[in-house]
C-alpha cells in the first residue's frame, strides 16, 4: 500500500513537471497529445491525493475518540453526521478505483475514448468528469436501456 501511495505521489510529480499550471486543453491542438495525457494524469492523480487525504481526516476524527454528547438528541444529531461522512468516503472509495481505471486506460493510450463506439469523448467531457468512458450520446442510450430495463 505504502508503495503504491508513493508510486502515485511520483506519476503525480512527473505529470505536473510536463504541465504548464496554466494550461488547459483545446479543441484547437491534437485530440490526446502527450500534453493533453499529462494534463489529466495530473488531475486524475491530484484529485485521488485529495480524496486520500480527505480519508486521513476522516480517519483521524474517528480515531480521537466517539461520540460523547450527553444531550441524546445532540448525539443522534452527531452520530447522523457520522454515517453522512462515511457514506461519502464509501463512495469516495468507488470513485478511487474509477480514477485508477482511468489511469490504467491512460497508460494503455485508450483514455478519451469511448469504450461504446470508439469515438472521441470530448475534452469538456472529460475536464467535467475525467473517469468518463463513454461519449454523452452513448451514455445517455446506455441510461435510457438501464431506464427501461429497470421498469419492465
Amino acid at each position: 500500500m505504502a508503495s503504491a501511495a508513493s508510486s502515485d505521489t511520483e506519476r503525480l510529480a512527473r505529470a505536473k513537471a510536463a504541465v504548464d499550471p496554466d494550461y488547459v486543453p483545446s479543441d484547437d491542438e491534437e485530440y490526446m497529445s502527450d500534453r493533453q495525457q499529462n494534463y489529466f494524469r495530473m488531475l486524475l492523480l491530484d484529485w485521488k491525493k485529495s480524496i486520500h487525504d480527505a480519508a486521513g481526516q476522516t480517519l483521524q476524527s474517528l480515531q480521537d475518540g466517539p461520540i460523547r454528547e450527553p444531550d441524546l438528541n445532540d448525539r443522534a444529531s452527531s452520530e447522523t453526521d457520522w454515517g453522512i461522512e462515511l457514506r461519502t468516503r464509501d463512495r469516495q472509495r468507488k470513485l478511487i478505483a474509477k480514477i485508477d481505471a482511468a489511469l490504467r486506460r491512460l497508460d494503455r493510450g485508450e483514455y478519451g475514448w469511448c469504450e461504446i463506439s470508439g469515438d472521441p469523448i470530448g475534452l469538456r467531457r472529460l475536464i467535467a468528469r475525467p473517469v468518463a468512458t463513454m461519449t454523452v450520446e452513448a451514455q445517455e442510450a446506455h441510461e435510457r436501456r438501464e431506464k427501461i430495463s429497470r421498469d419492465d
